[in-house]
């Protein structure tokens, strides 16, 4: 198993110390993480030549973290993905949330204007573990309920890193919660070039389609004959800019669900040798081939359209306006648990 260690990597705004941890193998394959918004900032992998490189585009500072619009390779909760028109009645009650993606749609998207994305996680080791804790207070973006979350990152010898999450509160409330952590296999600033070249398998019959504004129309259809259809290899290049698609691919696939982690997706890179694969207890794998990214990260990288895709374990977008869809509502007494790995390796 690996080996932690912990540095200093800045100050926020308000004065709060954060922490990098880095994980390294007996295969020296590096996952770096820091406990504001439990973000991963790196991931060093070897290529088909033995040589290492950072997969995960990001920043180089926490001030980059603090300004990141995208979310990049933070936690996401309470709630992931969008609820459409920023509220949702529960037991009787509406609740109002933020309405923070304005860019579509008055909607409600990934947490709120402040997030588990935005916050400190009180952060320990445990053996192998790194074990990341926030208690979001009732209340906080409109959410009933005092919210306990934790995140486990753990980085094994066969390369598989491991993020187990739980969660319980004190009143019902929904609870949606992934990483939205972004890869290019070919190296974190490769561009849209070599996303292109991935060769990409997701394990799914059926998605949720999204309308113009990303929202779920409420209907699950079969992917056979359409772009969204991955179930054998694939190359995101031949599929990305197809009409149907419209913006690329921002599409919720839905998985097997059997109470065991099952595999969902693998991704290739021919030019590199690298692969990785997704294994998840999750009913649902947000593909997201990054339509909207526009920025300059790591050592002056463009991070431009469609340079980097995310692979989002998660449940069903607006989930709590669909009750046909997996439930996402945690009640006192009942704990919220997810495990995803993403499992790394060479052709």
């Amino acid at each position: 198993m690996s080996r932690i260690t912990q540095d200093r990597y800045g100050q926020t705004r308000d004065g709060s110390e954060v922490t990098r941890f880095t994980l390294t193998n007996k295969n020296n394959v590096v996952v770096r993480i820091i406990n504001y918004g439990g973000t991963i900032t790196e991931i060093w992998v070897p290529d088909k030549e033995g040589k290492v490189a950072d997969i995960c585009p990001g920043f180089d500072d926490i001030e980059g973290y603090q300004a990141n619009p995208i979310y990049m390779g933070a936690l996401i909760g309470r709630v992931a993905d969008r609820i459409a028109g920023a509220s949702f009645d529960l037991d009787g009650t509406t609740y109002n949330l933020n309405a923070n993606d304005l860019q579509e749609a008055p909607n409600f998207l990934h947490g709120g204007t402040k997030g588990f994305d935005k916050m400190m996680w009180e952060a320990s080791i445990d053996g192998s573990k790194l074990v990341l804790k926030y208690v979001s207070p009732d209340g906080e973006e409109n959410f009933p309920g005092e919210v306990t979350a934790v995140v486990t990152y753990e980085l094994d010898d066969d390369n598989g890193l491991t993020l187990e999450y739980t969660a319980t509160t004190t009143k019902t409330t929904p609870i949606n919660l992934t990483n939205h952590v972004y890869f290019n296999l070919a190296g974190h600033g490769a561009g849209a070039a070599e996303l292109e070249n991935h060769v990409g398998r997701v394990k799914a019959d059926t998605y949720v389609p999204l309308n113009d504004f990303y929202i779920p129309t409420g209907e699950i259809l079969k992917v056979t004959g359409q772009p969204h259809d991955m179930r054998t290899p694939t190359r995101i290049g031949d599929r990305l800019h197809d009409p149907k698609l419209g913006r690329g691919f921002t599409c919720n696939y839905n998985l097997q669900v059997t109470g065991n982690k099952e595999f969902a997706a693998r991704f290739e890179h021919q030019g590199s040798g690298r692969y990785f694969e997704c294994w998840t207890t999750e009913p649902a794998l947000m593909f997201y081939t990054g339509y909207w990214l526009n920025n300059r990260g790591k050592g002056g990288a463009m991070y431009g359209r469609y340079s980097a895709f995310c692979l989002e374990a998660q449940h069903y977008p607006d989930s709590v306006h669909n009750p046909k869809f997996p439930n996402t509502i945690l009640r006192p007494g009942e704990t919220y648990r997810q495990s995803t790995t993403y499992r790394f390796g060479v052709l």
